[in-house]
């Protein structure tokens, strides 16, 4: 059920809280049928299963496929963001400077929606393999960037 639900997430992540839900409601659906699960609470299923929301899922994939650019592609990052001038205070060094979005639809591409949490990476997280990051950023609280609250 995943790959399909997760297939090209980055290009169509949804922004709008109704239809995260719609989304997430799909995961609940299936492990709600699961034999033993059905009385269990949502958060209760996905942790008994060692799973994580499909929204929270779709954040990961966001900043896994943004290190890929970012780090693989041969591309001149300055061309598209200015590195933050703030990094002493608390983070990483690879803070980004994001200026005002004036148009809505921008403001959901995947360049501009993960610039926060790019920026809210704790100096903690491994920056220098693609698998080194990933494990890094699974201990992270990110229920800040999240819309659907769990119950």
């Amino acid at each position: 059920m995943r790959p399909t639900v997760e297939y090209c997430t980055v290009v169509w992540s949804p922004s709008l809280k109704n239809d995260i839900e719609l989304i997430e409601k799909v995961q609940r659906r299936f492990t709600k049928r699961l034999p033993g699960l059905k009385h269990m609470s949502y958060n209760e299923r996905l942790h008994y299963l060692y799973l994580s929301s499909l929204e929270l899922r779709r954040l990961h994939l966001d900043l896994i496929y943004y290190k890929i650019v970012v780090g693989v592609v041969d591309l001149n990052i300055s061309d598209f963001y200015e590195f933050s001038s703030v990094t002493a205070t608390r983070g990483h060094v690879y803070k980004l400077y994001k200026p005002s979005c004036v148009n809505s639809t921008r403001s959901r591409y995947l360049g501009e929606r993960i610039v926060n949490v790019w920026s809210f990476l704790p100096s903690s997280v491994n920056f220098s393999t693609l698998n080194a990051f990933k494990r890094s950023i699974v201990p992270i609280d990110f229920s800040l960037f999240l819309k659907c609250v769990m119950d």
